[in-house]
């Protein structure tokens, strides 16, 4: 099944990955395109958007239609895409600090449009890319190289603030729950409107590493072990959720999507 699905949406001349051993990413990108297939979506009908990060080196591994943006305005480029072509699927593979830092603002802006973008987030609690530095999404507490003695702010909910910014679908996955955390993709790429699937994703290489977490097995093994549910943690007390990772479909409703809104208002203006 890997091998079908790296014939039919990968570039194999720029593989094997240059992703650390034992990163959580390529098991991400593997539910996109395998959620992608499932679906049976046609590479000519689907656009996939970047940003800067470890993340973001996925689209340079996919053969669709790709864009390779800036770093934080993967979002800001996709709603430009979507606007242009209404008819497309637009997804976005971004990291925790692409989208919620430096691309934060783009985030909160789209989900408040509710324009139909689907938004995967690779969530590995740090900046791999250029050092571990702390990232909106690492713990308070935790160590980075910005934060030798432990970060002391406190750590972004990324679907809790899509769904304030007014996101129609929020979900999170993990890297260890491969079939759910596909299904949630698929959900999402199907929902019309702005949808968010977190992916906490791993890193070894710097996050594992200063935090004594462990390599790739630990890690995987710590994600079994901690990650709840949704329908379970609303049986749970949240002071006894604290550390775990709720995972599963978070929030989703309906309201008019943008692009829908947008040329309701081309057509009314038209000559009669």
């Amino acid at each position: 099944m890997a091998g079908r699905l790296i014939d039919k949406y990968m570039r194999g001349m720029y593989l094997p990955h240059k992703w650390c051993a034992g990163c959580g990413n390529g098991i991400i990108l593997r539910d996109v395109i395998q959620a992608v297939d499932n679906l049976g979506l046609e590479k000519r009908d689907t656009i996939i958007v970047s940003g800067i990060g470890c993340s973001s080196r996925a689209v340079g591994y996919l053969d669709f239609d790709t864009i390779h943006t800036t770093h934080g305005r993967a979002i800001a480029f996709a709603t430009g895409i979507k606007m242009a072509r209404p008819d497309m699927k637009v997804i976005v593979l971004t990291g925790d600090g692409d989208a919620a830092a430096i691309g934060g603002n783009h985030l909160i802006h789209a989900a408040r449009r509710n324009i139909d973008i689907t938004v995967v987030v690779f969530n590995n609690n740090i900046y791999g890319m250029t050092g571990g530095q702390f990232s909106p999404t690492t713990p308070a507490g935790a160590y980075a190289s910005t934060a030798p003695y432990g970060s002391i702010d406190p750590d972004f909910d990324i679907p809790a603030l899509a769904k304030a910014a007014g996101a129609t679908y929020t979900a999170r996955g993990t890297a260890y729950h491969v079939l759910q955390t596909t299904k949630l993709i698929e959900a999402a790429i199907l929902h019309e409107g702005f949808s968010v699937v977190e992916c906490v994703s791993i890193c070894p290489t710097y996050y594992g590493r200063r935090n004594r977490k462990g390599g790739a097995v630990e890690m995987m093994k710590w994600q079994r072990d901690n990650a709840v549910p949704v329908e379970q943690a609303r049986k749970i007390p949240p002071a006894e959720l604290e550390g775990k990772i709720v995972y599963g479909g978070l929030w989703r409703c309906e309201r008019p999507e943008y692009t829908r809104q947008y040329e309701a208002i081309i057509n009314s203006a038209l000559p009669e």
